[in-house]
């Protein structure tokens, strides 16, 4: 049996390709030569339709799963995320876990009863009746206004009246109980208009919610059916793994974080792919998942670069299916190198490190190894908050830690009101066009693929760097990168994105093109010291 799908490869060099040992880590990869030929041929094949190429060129999201069959043949499977022209269906890609475009299925017969609601909906909100009853309960409440405001002009008159007489002091006790009278009256009269116009309000909201009653009925039956025809399509996407266990995915969340699934969940190209390949019987050997496209707003994409899989819908599902297969370490939770961290400045208060690439600021959830625990450990009289700043685990460079809690509380001040000046040194993928400038572009993170983080201009926070080209050559830019603000990825964001640099940070796994390591080092730190007030300038070499 043909899986859907399923290519061979045209280039007669491809099988000539050692296959990998282990199948892909999907979360942080550098994509095997035979996953990159598959794209480059699947890159081919699309572009030969030309039906498809002004949607593919608003961006889409495409992926290799290369394979041998049961005669030992070398191929691949492609796959696209989501629709492409209209389908989840198209000849030469795997077919969808489960399709919610059969218009058999359960998910479109039910999602055809509740349009069936909306267009009872619109019908009854359209009512001439309802729209009258609306504005006879605004006309309602206009006219207690303005029946309100009217007395309330009579009492404020009358009022400055009697104040008037009253300074006068020519009042006898007969008069002065006339006007108290007066006063009384007009409150009484202000309370009787403040009950009859708000029995007509109540009169006309009883008629209003009446009228409205089949409409909110309405919408309570259509949200019902709608929350369970989510969980119901969870329950239908049904995936495999390596040892020919299936679940589906309201199970497979629970079970890994006791969540419900993100809308989309199951629609992307890794987990199709492997489940073509389970259902197929081919034994998978690599994937890659690549972008065609422009970068879609706000986020980083660059066309024909590799990306890891989405972690909020696909780490659990992908965790599941990958079950069974030899599979590539995540290289995130490897240790560390082995050596005492190089400290390049220390004193009774404060010590500066430079943190090699790979190695964590502080612990995480899967490594304990970090900067932070090998501090402690070199500097047991260190007391209190010590962690002044942090650098991603794929970044080098200069790290400051404080040794007790005044030095840290006037560190962070100073990181605070930026106070501490910071650069670091990068090398670009491409040819940056301007000799210096200053990018500012809000960020945030991105809740569908948490640690990437994306440019809102709504949403996000402050984000301001400025930077200095330091050389050019062969396509690659070094530049100096100063933060002025301290957001998550701001520099590697900054650097990619079509708006900063439009040039990744070469080994920039998230935004760019994975390599052997990130070329980002935090070169030089200048500060205050917080008991000496000396200047404090250190500068430690980029290893690159």
């Amino acid at each position: 049996m043909t899986a859907e799908g399923w290519h061979l490869f045209d280039d007669n060099k491809v099988p000539s390709i050692a296959a990998p040992r282990r199948f892909t880590f999907p979360f942080h990869y550098v994509p095997h030569p035979l996953a990159v030929a598959a794209a480059r041929q699947l890159t081919r094949e699309v572009e030969r339709h030309s039906e498809w190429a002004a949607e593919l060129r608003q961006g889409k999201m495409l992926g290799v799963l290369v394979a041998r069959d049961g005669d030992g043949r070398l191929g691949f499977l492609a796959a696209f995320s989501g629709l492409l022209a209209g389908t989840n269906r198209l000849p030469g890609f795997v077919p969808p876990i489960y399709d919610l475009l059969d218009p058999d299925g359960e998910f479109k017969r039910t999602e055809a009863v509740i349009s069936s609601i909306n267009r009872k909906i619109d019908a009854l909100e359209a009512d001439p009746v309802l729209a009258r009853l609306q504005q006879q309960l605004a006309g309602a409440r206009l006219k207690a206004d303005e029946a309100l405001a009217a007395h309330r002009t009579i009492m404020a008159r009358a009022k400055a009246e009697r104040d008037s007489q009253r300074q006068n002091g020519t009042l006898n006790d007969d008069e002065e109980k006339s006007l108290v009278r007066e006063s009384q009256h007009l409150r009484a009269e202000l309370r009787r208009i403040k009950q009859h116009h708000a029995a007509a309000i109540v009169e006309a909201e009883k008629q209003l919610v009446a009228a409205r009653q089949p409409i909110d009925d309405l919408r309570r039956q259509r949200r019902t059916m709608s929350e369970a025809l989510q969980e119901r399509v969870f329950s239908l996407f049904t995936v495999r793994n390596a040892r020919g266990q299936q679940a589906d995915l309201l199970h497979i969340f629970n079970d890994y974080n006791g969540t419900v699934p993100p809308g989309g969940a199951g629609e992307c190209c890794a987990p199709k792919l492997l489940q073509q390949a389970f259902i197929g019987g081919l034994q998978p050997l690599c994937m890659a998942e690549f972008w065609y496209g422009r970068s879609p707003d706000g986020q980083v994409r660059h066309h024909g670069h590799y990306y890891p899989a989405c972690r909020s819908k696909c780490l659990p599902i992908l965790s599941f299916m990958l079950q069974g297969l030899d599979v590539d370490p995540n290289p995130l939770a490897s240790p560390a190198p082995d050596s005492p961290l190089t400290e390049i400045y220390d004193d009774p208060w404060l010590t500066v490190v430079v943190k090699p690439a790979g190695m964590l600021s502080v612990p995480g959830k899967l490594l304990d190894d970090s900067a932070l625990k090998r501090f402690t450990q070199s500097h047991p009289e260190a007391t209190g908050p010590m962690v002044v700043h942090r650098l991603d685990q794929e970044t080098s460079g200069l790290l400051l830690f404080a040794k007790d809690k005044h030095t840290h509380k006037v560190l962070q001040r100073q990181w605070a009101t930026r106070a501490i000046d910071k650069h670091y040194v990068a090398v670009l993928a491409g040819e940056v066009e301007h000799d210096t400038g200053t990018i500012n572009l809000p960020l945030r993170p991105d809740v569908d693929d948490r640690p990437r983080q994306m440019v809102d201009p709504i949403d996000g926070r402050e984000a301001v760097t400025r930077y200095r080209v330091l050389q050019r050559s062969a396509g690659r830019t070094r530049v100096d990168l100063q933060p002025l603000t301290g957001r998550t990825h701001q520099l590697r964001v900054h650097a990619a994105h079509p708006q900063g640099l439009n040039a990744p940070i070469e080994g920039d796994m998230l935004y760019g093109t994975a390599a052997q390591r990130l070329m980002l080092h935090a070169q030089r730190l200048t500060f205050t010291h917080p008991v000496t007030g000396r200047v404090i300038d250190l500068e430690a070499k980029a290893p690159f």
